[in-house]
């Protein structure tokens, strides 16, 4: 019996839909919700997920000012920029597109995004936070795994679940969500021998490595629910780490790429960028 498919632009529509809700609720109370994205250079692939934010910005109602920054700027006036929207009460969230040109030090830059807007969950406050099960804006992929789970009734907790990949965008932080949930996790990575003997025992595999068509079927136990975070740009369009057509042929539910993951996530900066809000109002209290 073929998977079932777990469309990510439905459920990024039913979010979008409760967002707006939110947003209006706002705007009623004199609050209109800015979102504002700093990209420096042309990367094709940023100005993409850029334009994203923009278009979902439009539909929920919220304001978006788009900063875009030559890669010749140097690293002080990034730096600058960032500190002018800390302090600016108008900006509500702040979000920096990767990768960033050479010569620029991301660690330093994403340190400087202020914790309250940071929607994407870069700073490393942030990053404690989820690995304390601490309240916080968390990273808005590793949230999109969990909402996609959370909305098809699929529990954690005492779950085997096999986490491929140990990126700093997915892996690590999607690691102590995982454990919260009361997860079993195996964690694997480019240097794991055997990286099948991990995925056959695992009730959920997540795939975020970046290597396209990595997870084949026979990888997979029947019946298993499969997560693949990854976009890989290939000669034939975009893929995921997952064989989709023949892994759908054993697992239980599966998410397609595009049209899964990566849907929700952007949802999911909207609903950092309100929770952002709250947290913003209460810490003036």
């Amino acid at each position: 019996m073929a998977a079932t498919i777990m469309d990510g632009k439905r459920i990024a529509a039913q979010i979008r839909e409760e967002l707006k809700a939110e947003v209006e609720a706002l705007r009623q109370r004199g609050i209109v919700p800015r979102l504002d994205v700093i990209l420096v250079g042309e990367d094709p692939a940023s100005v993409v997920y850029a334009q994203a934010k923009e278009k979902a910005s439009k539909r929920l109602g919220v304001d978006f000012v788009w900063h875009r920054l030559p890669a010749t700027v140097t690293e002080e006036e990034v730096l600058a920029l960032l500190a002018q929207l800390r302090d600016d009460e108008a900006v509500h969230g702040i979000m920096v597109e990767l990768p960033l040109p050479p010569g620029l030090n991301k660690d330093r830059i994403l340190e400087s995004v202020p914790p309250l807007k940071d929607v994407d969950g870069v700073n490393p406050l942030n990053q404690g936070y989820v690995a304390l099960e601490l309240d916080g804006l968390s990273p808005a992929t590793p949230l999109a795994c969990i909402e996609m789970l959370d909305r098809h009734d699929i529990d954690l907790s005492g779950k085997e679940v096999t986490l491929v990949g140990w990126g700093a965008t997915v892996g690590k932080p999607l690691l102590p969500m995982l454990l919260s949930r009361r997860a079993t996790v195996t964690t694997t990575h480019s240097r794991t021998r055997d990286l099948s003997i991990h995925t056959k025992q695992a009730d959920i595999v997540i795939a975020a490595a970046g290597r396209p068509n990595l997870i084949t079927a026979d990888m997979i136990k029947p019946g298993a629910v499969v997560i693949d975070v990854a976009i890989n740009e290939t000669p034939n369009g975009i893929v995921g780490d997952v064989d989709f057509a023949a892994v759908s042929e054993v697992a239980s539910y599966i998410t397609p790429v595009p049209g899964g993951v990566g849907s929700v996530t952007t949802m999911l900066l909207f609903r950092n960028l309100l929770k952002g809000i709250e947290m913003q109002r209460r810490n003036k209290r």
